[in-house]
Formats: C-alpha cells, structure tokens, sequence
C-alpha cells in the first residue's frame, strides 16, 4: 500500500482519539510533581532514618524503580499513563516501566529470548547513547584538563 504523508496525516487524524490540552497539560503537571513530591518524602524519610545524604539518594532511586516496576507488573501503571500523560515519564519511574514493559509483554515467550531480549528493546537505546555520550564529554573534559 502506497499513500503519501498528507493522506496518512488524514487517517491518523480520523482514528486517534481527540485529546483536550486544557486537560492533560494539567494532570501531567500534577501527576509528574506527585511522583517528584513522593521521592523527596522518600529522600528525607531515608535521612531521618540514618543514612548519609548519597545513600538516602540511593535508596529512594531503588524505591521509585521498585514501585515504578511493581505498578507496571499490576497493570496499574498504564493506567495512570491513561489518565496522567507524560506526567508518568519522570525519568527514573518512566523508564523502569519502558524495561519492565515489554519484558512482561514477551514473557510467554520464555525467559531468554523472550523476558531477557525484550527488556531493552526500548532502554537499550538510551543506554548505548547514555553511555556514549558519557565517554565522549569524559574525553573531552580529559583533554581540556591537559591543555
């Protein structure tokens, strides 16, 4: 089938759902300030409790993956993302549902080629390019520190 991109445009158009911006502006805000409100109060609980400032860090970044992993192997997640837009894309909790996701998605298909070699089809990306752009700026910030 050959169509051209005015004509696709046109079909996307007519079947995708109308979305209010008056609406989901305001519960992405919401609901991504929501998640952001629960890793400080889990940033100082961890505080009060005792641990040093990089490990509390630590162990609220565990806990927002945790439950960001939780919520998506209940189902709930998606939810959320129906009602909250890209206020569920918070970093650290949007992309623990990007590996957690498609893992569950494949399981039937077994463990290794199925759980194991979807988990990155959308992380896997941002890794490699997370990584690589690392390296690159640490070669550049090396090379200046010579100069």
């Amino acid at each position: 089938m050959n169509i051209s991109n005015q004509e696709y445009g046109r079909i996307v158009k007519r079947v995708s759902p109308p979305s209010s911006m008056t609406k989901t502006i305001p519960m992405a805000f919401v609901v991504g300030g929501a998640i952001c409100v629960l890793g400080e109060a889990l940033l100082n609980m961890y505080g009060a409790i005792g641990f040093s400032q990089d490990n509390a860090g630590a162990m609220t970044s565990l806990t927002l993956i945790f439950l960001s992993a939780l919520l998506t192997g209940l189902k709930l997640y998606d939810r959320i993302a129906q009602h909250a837009g890209a206020g569920t894309l918070v970093p650290i909790t949007g992309f623990a549902n990007s590996v957690v996701s498609p893992a569950l998605e494949f399981k039937s298909e077994g463990y290794v080629l199925g759980l194991g070699a979807k988990m990155f089809i959308i992380a896997g990306p941002v890794l490699v390019y997370g990584i690589s752009a690392s390296i690159i700026y640490g070669v550049i910030y090396y090379i200046q520190t010579l100069l």
